[in-house]
């Protein structure tokens, strides 16, 4: 059983911040800061105060709520140390594999560059979760704006090659479109057939789409599948190298 409790923050259009509560410690920690109402209200609500924000990359939709909550609550500000001179004032900066305590938990900072060129991800071994930003989403990964196709298939690589039970919380709610796409590549894939169910399920009962597993993501989302023959046979490309599956599935997603 989880000892932290995770709570999803809806703002703006799509984003998603993640309030993480250490009950045993009473130390709350907030993933990605998009907008300082929503974050606010619900630590009002639960009656915290914020100890830590972890940043994920520099986007002002995850940001932009960092300033305010930072004078009211004077937290620790953590994110990548190569990308420090683009993000709010760091107290802690991260370097890839890099550990660090919150609460009674270590958490380690993974480099996954493509989306931004300082994107970094948050894992919790002890509690199998992982906070990708927008690295690796629900049937999806980030538009590559900054990093390179190669920079960003080697991020889901490492993403990808952690334990199976690994529940990922991702920084945007996706999930309809990108099963729209997914089904388009594999439209006989049963995991994914039903993954497009529970999506729509979720979103009709007003639930986020995040805290997946990544076994269900291996299963059904083609970016982590581009080295699967039946995506490669799917896409004609039978005799091309994973990077290059990858890169077209990412093209195909950018003009869907």
């Amino acid at each position: 059983m989880m000892s932290l409790k995770i709570i999803v923050v809806p703002c703006l259009a799509d984003n998603y911040a993640y309030i993480i509560h250490d009950k045993l410690a009473n130390k709350t920690t907030l993933v990605d800061a998009p907008d300082f109402d929503p974050i606010q209200q619900e630590l009002e609500k639960k009656k915290w105060v914020l100890d830590n924000i972890l940043i994920t990359h520099h986007h002002e939709d995850h940001i932009a709520g960092v300033a305010e909550l930072s004078k009211l609550h004077n937290p620790k500000v953590f994110g990548a140390e190569s990308d420090k001179c683009r993000l709010p004032r760091l107290d802690v900066s991260l370097s890839d594999r890099d550990k660090f305590s919150i609460g009674n938990h270590i958490f380690k900072c993974i480099d996954v560059p493509g989306h931004t060129l300082g994107h970094v991800a948050f894992y919790c071994a002890s509690e199998n979760i992982v906070f990708t930003g927008d690295s690796l989403m629900t049937l999806g990964c980030g538009r590559i704006f900054e990093g390179t196709a190669l920079q960003m298939f080697e991020s889901l690589d490492q993403l990808k090659k952690l334990p199976e039970i690994t529940k990922v919380f991702s920084g945007h709610e996706y999930a309809r479109q990108n099963a729209k796409f997914s089904l388009t590549v594999e439209p006989d894939n049963s995991f994914l057939i039903e993954q497009a169910k529970q999506i729509e399920i979720n979103l009709g009962l007003k639930l986020p789409n995040v805290g997946f597993s990544l076994l269900t993501e291996k299963r059904t989302n083609p970016f982590l599948r581009a080295d699967t023959n039946e995506i490669k046979v799917a896409l004609g490309l039978e005799d091309r190298s994973d990077l290059d599956t990858f890169t077209t599935l990412r093209k195909m997603k950018d003009e869907f």
